[in-house]
Order: C-alpha cells, then structure tokens, then sequence
C-alpha cells in the first residue's frame, strides 16, 4: 500500500517547505498532519477488523461442534479475543441471543406451571421472530462498532486534496504577484517558493488521499462482509434452537 508519509525526508519536499512563506508552511503542517492522522486511524482499523474477522471465524467453527447444546455453551468453552480493544461481533450476537432465549423459555415455563399446563419449554414462532428482532439490533450495534472512526478516513480522502489545492492556489498567487512586482534576482526566491509550494502541496494532497481512499473502502467493504456473515450466523443459530425447542402446533 502506498504509504500515507509523503517523502517527508527527501530534498524535494524539504527544498519546498522551506522556501514557502509562513502560510505556507501552515499548509505543509497540516497536511503532514494529514498523513499522521491517516496511519494512525488506518492502521488500528486494519488490526481491529483483522483480528475480529479471525475471532469470528474460530468462533462460528466452536459453535458449530456444538449445536445439539447451545443454551449451555459459555464464554470458557468458546474462543474470545484476548485484548478487550477488539471486536467480537459473532460472539456478542450468540451471547445476546442465548440471554433472550434463557429469558423466554424461563418465561414460558412460568406461565405455563401457573396454568397448570404441559412443561413450556419451548419456543413459539412470535418467540422466534422477537429473537430475531432482537439479534438483528445486536448485529446493527456490532457493525456501527467495526466502522467506528472510519469517517475520519473518509474526511482525509475529501480534505487532503483540497488542502493541497490550497497550497497550489497560493503558490501560484504568490508566484504571480512577483512576477507582476517584477522579476528580479531579489524575487527570484520568492517566485522559486511558490512554485514549489503549489507543485509539493498538490503532490502531498493526493498521496495523503490515495491510500485513504483505498483503505476507506476496504475496510467499509470488510464491515459490510462481517456484518452480512453475522446474519448468516444468526439464522443458523435459529435454525437450530427452532429445531430443538419449536412448539409443535
């Protein structure tokens, strides 16, 4: 991947942030702050949505060895993430699911000894469409976790370019109102400076906004994925609990 650190130690870019004015300047820190900003954001989220996708996959392989007892299966006998900063969207989607099922199956049981009814351990399909209901938030809270700060990228990809045009546009002006003022061998450095200005600027912008872009869209799309695999794994959850605890009407 193209690195969000434009060349910050070559002559070229040091050569043309130290012939810029003061505001120069200014436009060069704040796209190289820019850049920090980017790797930072880029690189956690990159870690976070790799780790999670990895817990997720070891995750569903566990629950699936065990199907036949999913209402007994607790966080010491399945894997979990072994830093609290990571996500862990299937995990939380089956822990909330197995708490709301308890939850329903406690209370059909209840009712059910109060009317002196057959055992209520089972589940109806109203209690299966809440269950559902009920995951599908947990899964809409886990996704909006995975794409936490990624606005930030995407900020960068729209600023970065603009910020760079800024600095192009002022160079120019700079360079301009020399040459209007009168070239001379005492303005040939200010005329040098702007020029190098406009050009370095608009060459950061975009390598600042390159790479964020790329990642922005990798990441959003690596979400979306995890997102609709979480899906996938709450209908097999489901299916399963539908199977083995499903009223027979």
């Amino acid at each position: 991947m193209i690195s969000c650190y434009p060349l910050l130690g070559t002559n070229i870019f040091f050569s043309a942030y130290s012939e810029s004015d003061l505001f120069g300047k200014a436009i060069f820190v704040g796209l190289y702050l820019l850049s920090l900003i980017c790797w930072v954001v880029l690189l956690q989220r990159f870690w976070l949505t790799k780790h999670a996708a990895n817990i997720s996959r070891a995750f569903k392989i566990a629950v699936n060895k065990n199907k036949e007892q999913l209402l007994q299966l607790n966080a010491e006998h399945l894997p979990r993430p072994k830093n609290k900063e990571i996500p862990h969207p299937f995990g939380e989607v089956f822990y909330s699911l197995k708490q709301k099922t308890l939850e329903t199956l406690n209370k059909n049981n209840y009712f059910a000894k109060q009317m002196q009814a057959e055992s209520g351990v089972y589940l109806t399909k109203t209690d299966l469409e809440l269950l559902e209901s009920h995951a599908l938030t947990t899964i809409s809270t886990e996704q909006k976790k995975l794409e936490k700060n990624l606005f930030i990228l995407s900020t960068i990809v729209t600023l970065a370019p603009f910020l760079g045009l800024l600095g192009t546009v002022w160079g120019i002006l700079i360079t301009f109102t020399e040459l209007q003022a009168g070239a001379s061998a005492s303005s040939n450095s200010a005329i040098i400076g702007g020029l190098s200005t406009a050009l370095a600027t608009t060459v950061l912008g975009l390598v600042i906004a390159i790479p964020a872009l790329i990642a922005y869209n990798y990441l959003r799309n690596a979400a979306k994925t995890l997102s609709s695999d979480m899906e996938d794994f709450l209908y097999e959850l489901l299916s399963s609990l539908e199977l083995q605890y499903r009223k027979v009407e």
